[in-house]
């Protein structure tokens, strides 16, 4: 098995890709701790697992909460193989002007400070066991969204920070890569597409980005990241890798 005894931090586990990662982590052979706002659901996912795992609720964007997560972690499994850091949220979909200050602040805190937090707390224990980080991001931190200024804000600032985290911590054998998906059916983006006007044609826009087929489900970007986890994956870092379809190609397939 791939993640064979591994045991894996992996933050929002309980929802959509997250989810996808946590099964396919298990799955693989590894302990997964989902770190999760929603307890009851993180709590559930765990049930449908194989292994000993363990569900923590927390709030990835308080030091406290984090640092606790981390202590609990350690305390029951001994110590951390990989840090994960999923959790994420994609709305306002507004242009900057219109984003309130407190939107703007939710985005970064969750998305880009909570892996700050994870590595602040948790670098002792991934240096010990020469671990490694996988972020997930998005390729629109790469090539931009329309009304999703602050969101794509953060994910391009996620990608530079997984460069730089590569560099720094090289010496300490610790990897760190980030997995950029196009389209990916979750709850989240299902919801968001059922409170457009048109959800049709977002489902329709959805499926053509993607060269390769269809929007996928959290299932593809799962694979990969068991891979990026691995020891198969042991000469990789800084890489951001996008699991995408060819959708960053720029090319949308017409029939």
């Amino acid at each position: 098995m791939f993640l064979d005894k591994k045991i894996i931090f992996l933050t929002g586990g309980a929802n959509g890709i997250g989810r996808e990662c946590a099964m396919a982590y298990a799955k693989e052979g590894a302990h997964v701790i989902i770190v999760d706002q929603n307890k009851e659901k993180a709590t559930e996912t765990i049930g449908e697992l194989n292994g000993h795992h363990l569900a923590i609720q927390c709030d990835v964007s308080k030091a406290n909460d984090i640092k606790q997560a981390i202590e609990k972690t350690l305390h029951k499994f001994g110590r951390i193989d990989a840090i994960h850091n999923n959790a994420g949220i994609a709305t306002p979909s507004k242009a900057i002007h219109e984003t309130t200050e407190k939107e703007w602040d939710d985005l970064i805190n969750v998305n880009l400070k909570s892996v700050y937090l994870t590595t602040r707390y948790g670098f002792a224990a991934l240096k010990a066991s020469q671990g490694c980080i996988l972020n997930t991001s998005s390729l629109v931190g790469e090539i931009g969204q329309e009304i999703h200024a602050a969101y794509s804000a953060t994910k391009g600032g996620m990608n530079t920070l997984t460069k730089s985290m590569a560099l720094d911590y090289a010496k300490d054998k610790i990897r760190v890569n980030a997995v950029c998906p196009a389209g990916i059916w979750t709850p989240m983006l299902r919801q968001w597409c059922s409170e457009q006007s048109d959800p049709s044609s977002i489902e329709r826009y959805l499926d053509a980005i993607h060269p390769l087929g269809d929007c996928p489900e959290g299932d593809v970007i799962a694979d990969t990241c068991v891979f990026l986890l691995s020891d198969k994956a042991r000469f990789i870092t800084g890489c951001i890798l996008p699991v995408s379809g060819g959708a960053e190609l720029g090319y949308r397939r017409t029939e």
